[in-house]
């Protein structure tokens, strides 16, 4: 489809912010499928881990994202469960905002809700406690 005149270039112009991102996180997800998180010494350790020895929600995101990068979805699971799945939703979340961006429509802020963000914050302190139980050691990366 050919993009004319001023409307469609103010068209192509709004997406700028969402292609923007993606064209961040696709350079840092290049990084990370070149330099290997799985090596010790690559990248810091998480601070949580560190001080405490436990791990947080976060912990084996680094070595999911270069699992991710190599195709290796089982690998990717076992690092971080919870990341794999929070994956196709940021999709979903950026292909809602690059499509309103199009649209001339502004980003709602429906994601930003209070009930959604205690949700996550309940479903990763469950994630967080339930990684570093006996129970849930199958969670851990």
């Amino acid at each position: 489809m050919e993009v004319t005149g001023r409307r469609g270039w103010d068209r192509v112009w709004s997406l700028r912010a969402p292609f923007g991102a993606a064209a961040a996180l696709t350079a840092a997800v290049a990084f990370l499928a070149v330099v290997d998180p799985h090596e010790p010494g690559h990248y810091p350790v998480c601070p949580l881990y560190y001080l405490s020895g436990l791990y947080c929600p976060g912990c084996g995101a680094l070595r999911a994202v270069h699992d991710l990068a190599h195709a290796d979805l089982a690998g990717a699971a076992r690092m971080n469960l919870l990341f794999v799945f929070c994956v196709p939703v940021v999709i979903t979340l950026w292909a809602r905002w690059a499509l309103r961006s199009w649209q001339g429509r502004p980003a709602r802020p429906d994601i930003a809700r209070p009930a959604y963000l205690w949700g996550l914050l309940v479903v990763a302190a469950v994630f967080a406690v339930g990684r570093n139980t006996p129970l849930g050691q199958f969670l851990a990366p």
